[in-house]
């Protein structure tokens, strides 16, 4: 394994990360506290997800003919003219100028994001060692969402410190130091296609990974659902907690979920007896997460333990998600070809960033209309419908590694 490359990729992946979350938790709270209604605080997200679609789709596709060293690098300098670019919004400006203004900086952001996402992801592919791709993979995402949850923590500790545009400087002056280290040290050319790939292979052709991306669009939205805008209103405006309050739990709820991801490989170690165990995990897991959410929604719904159904039900849902998220995130890479694997990888997080643009947009519209009750029953739906896309998965070809012979670490 290229040890130096992947500790360098993962060390811009983590920098950017903590501020993704941070700056995410900083405009939901200040937006909600200048008396944003869901539905608008939802829409300030709407361009950030949207984004993702377009970037991942013509990021695969220039990563696989530029490199994947340079659309790191792209994502890392982008994500510090959003940050600094969002201190010049003022209260004094009209609601829609602002909503406009944010969302630019927004869409700004998830370019950024999912350039930095989909360079880091795929240059495990050609990183990774013999037999360590499952392992590799486990580790970078799990981290990586481990340290979202701290950026949610840190942003709005930062709020409450510093202020809102004090709070987009630091996170900024962050990343810088991470954008000059990657770019003097990540000097080798990393996932460039031996043949330069036409714009048309930006669609996958692979039924595999067509059906996967599709299952990770329900995984996803599912989630969000419930999580960006109706869990932290509710938490905020139901339960009256503070700023820290709603930072802190959920930035628990998200280093919680990223250490289960990480722990992956362990968890399902034992259950693989076979060629097929990953695919067996993937809707056993799904089933389970359907079930999990009903359940929460139905606690919800009778007024039975809310406190309880909320703050447990959700911490269980977590772990099950992260389950769920580290076998698809195995499973893109085991059904991309080598020299194709960026591209795959884009059109997949391309499906990864629909699911979160519609679930971003159904969890202010979800909580309008029906409190979180209705965000966790849209939930439940989606994940069904997971769990019966992954049931049109084929088998992972021999060439793949399975969990099954991965090594885990003691």
């Amino acid at each position: 394994m290229q040890l130096r490359n992947y500790v360098l990729v993962t060390a811009g992946y983590w920098a950017f990360t903590i501020t993704d979350g941070a700056l995410r938790m900083l405009v939901l709270l200040e937006f909600n506290d200048r008396g944003f209604s869901p539905v608008s605080i939802a829409f300030l997200f709407l361009a950030y997800e949207f984004m993702g679609i377009i970037t991942n789709l013509f990021g695969g596709w220039l990563g696989a003919r530029s490199g994947l060293n340079r659309t790191l690098i792209a994502g890392l300098a982008l994500q510090i003219v959003a940050l600094v670019t969002l201190t010049v919004a003022q209260e004094s400006w009209a609601t829609w100028v602002t909503v406009v203004f944010v969302m630019g900086m927004q869409a700004l952001s998830g370019v950024a994001k999912d350039l930095t996402k989909m360079s880091s992801k795929s240059a495990v592919k050609f990183v990774a060692g013999e037999g360590s791709l499952f392992k590799m993979v486990a580790i970078l995402t799990g981290s990586k969402n481990a340290l979202k949850g701290v950026g949610f923590f840190v942003g709005s500790v930062l709020l409450s410190a510093f202020g809102y545009d004090e709070a987009l400087l630091i996170l900024a002056g962050l990343i810088a130091v991470a954008l000059v280290s990657v770019t003097i040290l990540l000097n080798e050319d990393i996932g460039k296609a031996k043949v330069k790939p036409r714009f048309s292979s930006i669609f996958s052709t692979s039924d595999a990974v067509n059906r996967l991306s599709t299952a990770r669009f329900f995984l996803f939205a599912s989630r969000d659902i419930w999580f960006v805008v109706a869990l932290p209103v509710f938490l905020s405006d139901v339960f009256d907690w503070s700023h820290e309050q709603v930072g802190a739990f959920l930035a628990t709820w998200v280093i919680g979920y990223g250490v289960v991801q990480s722990m992956a490989p362990r968890v399902l170690r034992p259950a693989a007896h076979g060629p097929a165990a990953e695919l067996h995990a993937a809707r056993l897991w799904a089933v389970l997460l359907a079930v999990c959410s009903a359940a929460i929604a139905i606690l919800v719904a009778a007024d039975v333990a809310t406190t309880f159904a909320v703050v447990g039900g959700l911490i269980v849902f977590g772990v099950i998600f992260a389950v769920n998220s580290s076998l698809h995130s195995y499973l893109i890479l085991a059904y991309s070809d080598r020299d194709d694997v960026s591209l795959d990888v884009g059109f997949y997080y391309a499906s990864n960033a629909t699911g979160r643009l519609v679930g971003t947009m159904l969890s202010g519209c979800f909580y309008l209309w029906g409190g979180l009750e209705l965000a966790l029953w849209g939930s439940t739906a989606f994940v069904v419908a997971t769990w019966l896309l992954t049931l049109r998965l084929p088998p992972i070809g021999r060439t793949a590694e399975s969990p099954a012979d991965t090594p885990v670490p003691a």
